[in-house]
C-alpha cells in the first residue's frame, strides 16, 4: 500500500488532481461523528456530570429547617453537549506492518455556575447550567500492527501496539445503552493515556497487556482527586488480560494493578503566636515520607450474539478503582515512626447485565449492582470521614446500590431515537459522630434512596 504519497511530497511532486486527493482521503481517512441531543428528567437531586447528562447516583436525605428533604427536588434539561467528531486513519503499511491512528473529540467543559452568588440558597444542588461548551480530546492514538505472523498448525498471529489516549482496557466493553454513562458506576469508565499490546494468537485467543497513566480520571487522596499521586509515585498502572472468542461468543478475564504515592512530605503544626492570637499555629514541612498505596482489581467480561439477540455481562471485584468511577477508594489506617502513613484499600464488587433484541426497533434491558465491602485491612478503630479517600462522584457512606434500566430505540437510516427509564437506588448509612467503622463502612441507620430518570435521545450519525 502507501506510506508516503505525492500528495504530501515536497516541491518535486507533480500537481495532483482533485480526484486523486479525494481517492486518497477515501482510502485512508474515515471521518465520522454525530449530533446528539438528550432530554432528561430526574425526580431527585443527584450526582451527575457533563451538564447533568452523565448520571451516577441519587443524593442522600438531607433534612432542612421545615422538616423536608433538601434533595427531594426534580429537574429537567436538554442539551446537544455530547455531539462528536472523529477520524480513523488506516491503509498505510510496509510489508506486513500496518500503521493507523485515531483522533476523536466532543464538547464537554465550559458550563459554569449560576452568576448569582446566592444560587445555593434558592436551589438544592448543581448550578452549573450556563456557558458555552468547549471542545475536548476523547481519544488520540497511533497504532502499529504486525500481521500474518507464523504460528504452529498453519495458524497466523498478529500483534498490535496502541500508543496514546484511548479507552482504559477495563472500561472498553460497554453494555447496549445509549445513555452517556453507559453503565457507570456499575462498571469501570475511563479514557486515559496508555501503551497497549494486543496479541491475536490464531482464531480464538487474545492476550493483552498495557501500561497506563492518569489524566481526566484520577485517584483520590489527601488533596482530592488528582493525577499527582501517580506522577510522584513514578509507577504506571499495569493491566493484563486473556480472552477467548468463537463465533458469537467472547469471554475475557483481566487484572489491573495501581500503585500511587498519596504524599511526598509530612507536615507538622508548630506554635506561631501573634499579638491577637498567642495560641496560633502554622503548618510546616518536616520531612520526606515513603508513602505508597497499591491495589489490585480483577474482572470477567462475556458476551454472546445470535441473530437479533445479544447478551453482555461484566463483574469486577477487588480493591480501589475510584479512578475508573467505581464506588470505592482507600483509607489512612495508621502512622509509622518515620512519619509515613499506612493505607488500606476498600474492596468493591460491581456487576452489570445487558440484554438487547432487535435491529430497526431495539429493546434493551440493563441491570447493575454494587456492593461496598469495606477495607481489605481493618483499622484499629473507627475512621474519621476525612481519612477515607472515596470516589469523588460518590459518598463513603454508600453500602450498596442497584439500577434497573429498560430502553427502547428506533433506528431509521442515520437517525436514532431512544427512550429510557432508569431507576437507581442507593442504600446509605449514617456517619456515627462523623466517623465510619474500622472497615470504613457506615453501618448505622441503613436506608434506601432512589431516583427516577426519564431520558429521550435524538441522534443523527454521519
Amino acid at each position: 500500500m502507501i506510506l508516503a504519497s505525492p500528495i504530501f511530497a515536497g516541491s518535486k511532486a507533480e500537481k495532483v488532481s482533485d480526484t486523486q486527493v479525494k481517492d486518497h482521503l477515501q482510502n485512508h481517512f474515515k471521518f465520522y461523528g454525530f449530533i446528539r441531543n438528550y432530554f432528561v428528567y430526574d425526580s431527585r437531586e443527584s450526582v451527575s456530570g457533563t451538564g447533568d447528562l452523565f448520571y451516577y447516583l441519587p443524593k442522600d436525605v438531607e433534612p432542612i429547617a421545615d422538616g423536608s428533604d433538601k434533595n427531594d427536588a426534580s429537574s429537567f434539561r436538554f442539551l446537544a453537549l455530547t455531539s462528536r467528531l472523529g477520524v480513523d486513519v488506516s491503509g498505510y503499511n510496509i510489508g506486513n506492518v500496518h500503521f493507523g491512528a485515531k483522533v476523536e473529540g466532543d464538547f464537554y467543559s465550559g458550563l459554569s455556575n449560576s452568576s448569582s452568588a446566592n444560587a445555593s440558597y434558592y436551589f438544592p444542588g448543581n448550578t452549573k447550567i450556563s456557558g458555552t461548551a468547549q471542545a475536548r480530546l476523547r481519544q488520540a492514538y497511533a497504532t502499529v500492527t504486525w500481521k500474518d505472523l507464523p504460528m504452529c498448525k498453519d495458524q497466523k498471529a498478529s500483534v498490535g501496539l496502541k500508543i496514546g489516549q484511548a479507552w482504559h482496557p477495563m472500561a472498553a466493553d460497554h453494555p447496549h445503552l445509549f445513555s452517556l454513562e453507559v453503565g457507570a458506576p456499575f462498571g469501570p469508565f475511563s479514557r486515559t493515556p496508555l501503551v497497549q499490546m494486543d496479541a491475536n494468537l490464531g482464531e480464538n485467543w487474545v492476550v493483552s497487556a498495557a501500561a497506563i497513566w492518569q489524566q481526566q480520571y484520577q485517584s483520590a487522596g489527601p488533596v482530592g482527586t488528582s493525577a499527582i499521586y501517580m506522577k510522584y509515585g513514578k509507577t504506571p498502572e499495569v493491566y493484563a488480560a486473556i480472552a477467548y472468542r468463537s463465533k458469537g461468543f467472547l469471554i475475557r478475564a483481566g487484572v489491573d494493578v495501581v500503585s500511587i504515592k498519596p504524599r511526598y512530605f509530612s507536615t507538622t503544626q508548630v506554635p506561631d503566636p501573634t499579638e491577637d492570637d498567642p495560641d496560633a499555629k502554622k503548618t510546616v514541612i518536616d520531612r520526606k515520607v515513603s508513602d505508597r498505596k497499591t491495589s489490585v482489581l480483577g474482572y470477567v467480561y462475556t458476551q454472546y450474539t445470535y441473530k437479533k439477540f445479544a447478551v453482555k455481562a461484566k463483574t469486577t471485584f477487588g480493591e480501589g478503582g475510584e479512578h475508573m468511577n467505581l464506588m470505592s477508594g482507600y483509607a489512612k489506617v495508621g502512622v509509622n515512626d518515620d512519619g509515613s502513613w499506612n493505607y488500606a484499600s476498600m474492596r468493591n464488587s460491581s456487576s452489570w447485565l445487558s440484554l438487547s433484541y432487535g435491529k430497526k426497533w431495539q429493546g434493551v434491558l440493563f441491570v447493575g449492582y454494587v456492593k461496598n465491602l469495606g477495607l481489605a485491612q481493618a483499622a484499629s478503630g473507627p475512621l474519621a470521614k476525612g481519612d477515607v479517600y472515596f470516589c469523588s462522584n460518590g459518598f463513603s457512606n454508600i453500602n450498596q446500590m442497584y439500577r434497573i434500566n429498560p430502553q427502547l430505540i428506533y433506528n431509521i437510516g442515520k437517525m436514532n431515537v431512544g427512550l429510557e427509564y432508569q431507576w437507581t437506588s442507593v442504600q446509605y448509612g449514617e456517619y456515627d459522630g462523623g466517623k465510619l467503622n474500622e472497615r470504613a463502612l457506615a453501618d448505622k441507620n441503613l436506608h434506601w434512596v432512589g431516583n427516577h430518570r426519564i431520558n429521550l435521545m435524538v441522534k443523527y450519525n454521519f
